[in-house]
């Protein structure tokens, strides 16, 4: 799609769809009602280009011999998730144990944790999915694991552990190596619990802004790795899953020999972010918010009906303001309140008080974290709702 196609479409079909809200379509509510979709702000999903990132990244994997098991923090959604797994996903990938619950409750068998679980309450909850699935637990410490080993004994099984390398982004992990090796190590002595990969995640790939810089970022990400798995066999120790994360650095993943796992999140929509590192276009970005303009109280100034509530408040270092408008690309969304986006843009865009906006946000995540639902459109209408099932589980 082109940026033309997005001006066209940025005004044209909205307005059409406008002019016919009667129409209704079976969905996965008893009836869909447009009006109700197309009442700004709303936040929407392309599902052509949806569908085709799936395919795209599955394909991707398949390609470099590579499991995928995505990172659902991104979308939140049981449907996706499950689309997910329909194009040859192993598993998936949470943030947080109250995920984890969503997406195993709705039948999902494969998950890894990839976040510390530390705490009785959390234990507890962590035991009770060990009944019911395959669960992962990524840990850096062995003050940690000792939770996860005391769990592990009482229920009778090993926990399956992934420790976690610092491959440049300075969270968590050890350094690769011989630190994270001794780690390793270290953890394995304890009973009730059993290491099985090692994993890092390359966020800082995405202060990159070219292919050629995110390559790099992804040839770091997987020689933490590497060296850390090859310091491990020296003594003794493996074969081990060999996982690594971030959507920037996935597009690499063939180039680098030795990764058996990729589990990139932020593929399914797009957004800001990635488009800066120039790894994908305008075109793979499925996820668009729309916004009416409500006031155009001074020349260079218009204001819409989208302000933190929707857009979120992440900004980008390589790009000014709160979202990308693909139909005026040198407008800027300079500031917002809860429900205000104040857009400074030329005079000589014709936008008036009552047209509505296409946006690509900076950080599709936290945007998708502010909804309950998302709309999912094809061809200008609204086709189904995709809940946000696992909105606000941050525990």
């Amino acid at each position: 799609m082109t940026d033309q196609d997005l001006t066209d479409r940025n005004v044209t079909d909205w307005n059409s769809a406008d002019r016919n809200l009667t129409d209704k379509n079976l969905t996965n509510r008893d009836l869909i009602d447009q009006e109700w979709c197309l009442d700004t702000p709303a936040v929407c999903v392309d599902l052509d280009i949806l569908d085709a990132n799936l395919r795209k990244t599955a394909e991707r994997a398949k390609a470099a011999g590579v499991k995928l098991r995505p990172h659902v923090k991104t979308h939140k959604s049981v449907w996706i998730a499950k689309e997910q797994l329909r194009y040859g996903a192993s598993g998936i990938t949470v943030a947080k144990l109250g995920e984890a619950e969503v997406m195993v409750h709705a039948g999902i068998d494969d998950v890894l944790v990839a976040f510390p679980i530390v705490g009785a309450h959390k234990l507890k909850r962590l035991k009770a999915l060990l009944e019911k699935a395959r669960i992962i637990v990524s840990v850096d410490h062995v003050d940690a694991a000792r939770g996860l080993s005391d769990l592990g004994v009482s229920i009778g099984k090993p926990v399956p552990l992934y420790v976690d390398v610092n491959s440049g982004l300075n969270r968590c992990g050890r350094e690769p190596g011989e630190a994270s090796a001794e780690l390793v190590l270290e953890i394995s002595r304890l009973p009730g619990v059993e290491v099985i990969g090692l994993m890092t995640h390359a966020g800082h790939a995405y202060g990159k802004t070219s292919d050629d810089a995110c390559r790099e970022v992804a040839r770091e990400e997987a020689e933490s790795l590497l060296i850390t798995r090859e310091a491990l066999l020296k003594k003794g120790f493996g074969p081990l899953e060999i996982s690594v994360g971030s959507t920037p650095t996935s597009k690499f993943v063939r180039e680098f020999p030795g990764i058996t796992e990729m589990r990139p999140g932020a593929y399914v929509f797009g957004d800001v972010s990635q488009l800066v590192t120039k790894t994908i276009g305008v075109e793979d970005c499925a996820m668009r918010i729309y916004a009416t303009v409500v006031s155009k109280p001074r020349p260079g100034t218009v204001i819409i009906d989208a302000g933190s509530k929707t857009l979120a408040n992440d900004t980008n270092a390589n790009r000014p303001g709160f979202g990308f408008l693909p139909a005026f690309p040198d407008a800027v969304i300079e500031r917002l309140n809860e429900e205000h986006g104040i857009i400074r843009m030329a005079d000589d865009h014709l936008v008036n008080i009552g047209d509505r906006v296409e946006i690509i946000p900076n950080h599709c995540c936290t945007v998708t974290n502010l909804r309950d639902e998302l709309v999912g459109m094809r061809g200008g209408k609204a086709e189904r709702i995709i809940p946000v099932d696992a909105r606000g589980k941050i525990k």
